[in-house]
């Protein structure tokens, strides 16, 4: 393009510029009304994170000295100064609301965590072993195909009359029963039983299997009760299991009882207490 071909195209550029500003002289000093800028700082972002309605928008609104400006002509703001709410009579601005985070009560170490030492309770043991009427037996399978695994039942039974409590556990079994083929072989076996009537559990309305509750774990050798103690097995059992009697004759029933030689007694989460046979079978029944 030579030099007089560029003149011609930056007069009429020139041209076409003044042109624009004349049209758009009238509008001078205004700007977009509905346009808002504002610049957010640190205390606007937490209010704005922190507020949980839509209320606290008009008030972060109508603070005006360091939140947003609104880019309007001076005269605007002359004209309009009436309208503005005076300093103090507008709604007051919420205080900051603080971040709602779930939080739980922090519980004492006695509540939450290890109860305080305590010695064991010879008589809390000797209290469930009377007052059970059931408990889990578990002993060696004899079973093809699970042999040598443990084996689990739950099974009635008693200690003795309600008057008259042994701390022995007597068993109503009949040969059919699996456990009976695991004693044969093998007559160890180990005796839990939970708490049914404690008074944690009463009174906090817990299940008995709850970690909470009390726990006696009997271990030792099952063996079949002599003819001379057959009277005294029977009246404990059929005493505390009237419906005993009832049970068809054909399945060759005859009671078995526990050679008692370890007693463990557990009374909260873990750590097991060992009670010795001596102050077990010396204890009187007690509550737990």
């Amino acid at each position: 393009m030579s030099v007089r071909g560029r003149q011609r195209l930056a007069r009429a550029a020139v041209s076409w510029l003044l042109g624009c500003s004349a049209l758009l002289s009238p509008a001078a000093g205004y700007v977009i009304v509905s346009s808002v800028s504002w610049a957010v700082t640190n205390e606007v972002d937490e209010e704005l994170v922190s507020a949980s309605t839509e209320e606290a928008l008009p008030a972060l609104l109508e603070d005006s000295s360091s939140i947003w400006q609104q880019s309007f002509p001076a005269s605007a703001h002359k004209e309009d100064a009436h309208l503005r709410p005076r300093a103090g009579s507008g709604r007051a601005r919420p205080p900051p609301v603080p971040p709602r985070m779930f939080s739980y009560r922090r519980e004492g170490a006695k509540a939450a965590g290890t109860p305080p030492a305590q010695t064991p309770r010879p008589g809390t043991a000797r209290s469930l072993a009377h007052s059970s009427g059931w408990g889990c037996l578990a002993t060696v399978s004899a079973q093809e195909k699970i042999q040598g695994l443990p084996f689990g039942n739950c099974l009635p039974i008693s200690d003795g009359p309600i008057n008259n409590s042994t701390g022995i556990p007597f068993f109503y079994l009949t040969p059919k029963d699996p456990t009976v083929s695991n004693l044969m072989k093998n007559p160890m076996a180990t005796l839990m039983l939970p708490e049914l009537e404690g008074e944690l559990c009463r009174k906090n309305i817990v299940d008995p299997e709850d970690s909470r509750c009390v726990r006696l774990t009997l271990t030792g050798q099952m063996i079949a009760v002599s003819p001379e103690e057959a009277e005294f097995a029977k009246q404990a059992m059929f005493s505390r299991h009237p419906v005993m009697r009832k049970w068809p004759r054909q399945y060759e029933w005859f009671f078995m009882k526990m050679r008692i030689e370890h007693i463990w007694l557990q009374k909260w989460y873990g750590g097991a207490s060992e009670i010795s046979r001596e102050e077990y079978f010396k204890a009187v029944p007690t509550k737990a």
